[in-house]
């Protein structure tokens, strides 16, 4: 169970909350939890 936990929290985008594999992805790559449609929207209008 703890396990589990441990593997929802690393795909849950830090922005919007939602669940995506590629939040995985982009912790491992940039170190932020974010999804892919957040990593762009980030990337296109830097706040």
């Amino acid at each position: 169970m703890l396990s589990y936990m441990a593997e929802y929290d690393d795909i849950v985008c830090e922005e919007c909350k939602n669940e995506d594999e590629s939040v995985k992805n982009n912790l491992i790559m940039t170190g932020y939890k974010l999804c892919d449609s957040c990593k762009l929207s980030k990337t296109i209008f830097p706040v």
